[in-house]
């Protein structure tokens, strides 16, 4: 019998499938039906259980006093140890979490691979690098549209930071564009409002210029910027429309022209 030939996988290649995760959970209210549960059974030391908010401490008590549910039904017996399971799988996952910004902590305060070795319970610097590129994984995703969970594999975990810091690099540089042309919005409209009777223009062109001139002295808040922004493009299609009609430039002095390339060029 042929032996189906085994197929080999790039470390860097995502999961497929992306694992299944608690993710967002009311630990709290979880925590408060467990508590309900004992007080159901009558259990005599329920009063000694951690408030629902000490998740770690409420779950070590009801470890400890599962005997007190044994008179219950098996379905309530049950449904009290699914919710332990859940909330035991739900601290794993936080905890992993907070200790990838512990990790993240300490390389920031200057602490070597050497020294986080033995907290992160590996015996080489090198092992606890790999370790925390591990960790690092349950924050990021990678670059496909899915959006996948990164697998757990060192050089996963680089090119999905490699990828993200591409990410924000074009996120800054777009932010600053858009800043860039914010700040030359307000001088472009107001150079063209200037060169408003200078300009060929219909009672749409009229209309879209009366609407900046409106917006212009109030311009500070960035909903006040998007408003003039749409107003200067309205204006535009309405010149561009009118030139199209008439066959004709809506610049009638080299002034108008200069503001109005000027404005056009800006909103491109």
């Amino acid at each position: 019998m042929t032996k189906r030939a085994r197929t080999t996988s790039r470390a860097t290649k995502p999961l497929f499938k992306a694992p299944m995760r608690i993710g967002s959970l009311d630990a709290s209210a979880v925590v408060g039906e467990l508590r309900q549960m004992h007080e159901d059974a009558e259990d005599p030391a329920v009063e000694r259980m951690p408030a629902d908010d000490e998740l770690f401490g409420a779950l070590l008590y009801a470890e400890k006093n599962v005997q007190a549910l044994r008179r219950q039904p098996l379905e309530v017996q049950r449904a009290a140890a699914l919710k332990r399971v859940q909330l035991w799988e739900y601290l794993r996952e936080q905890t992993e979490i907070h200790q990838v910004r512990a990790v993240d902590d300490a390389r920031r305060a200057g602490a070597p691979w050497l020294e986080l070795a033995p907290v992160l319970a590996v015996a080489a610097p090198s092992a606890a690098y790999n370790k925390a590129k591990r960790l690092k994984a349950v924050e990021l995703t990678d670059e496909t549209s899915q959006a996948r969970p990164v697998r757990r594999t060192p050089e996963a975990v680089l090119k999905a930071e490699q990828w993200l810091a591409l990410e924000r690099a074009a996120e800054r540089r777009a932010q600053e564009a858009a800043q860039r042309r914010h700040e030359l919005l307000v001088p472009v409209a107001t150079r063209l409002l200037e060169q408003r009777e200078s300009l060929r223009r219909d009672e749409d062109a009229d209309y879209w210029m009366e609407e900046i001139e409106a917006v212009l002295p109030h311009c500070q808040t960035p909903l006040q910027m998007m408003s003039l922004s749409r107003y200067l493009d309205a204006a535009l299609r309405a010149l561009s429309n009118l030139e199209k009609r008439t066959a004709r430039s809506a610049a009638l002095t080299e002034g108008a022209r200069v503001a109005l390339a000027a404005a056009v060029q800006l909103q491109e």
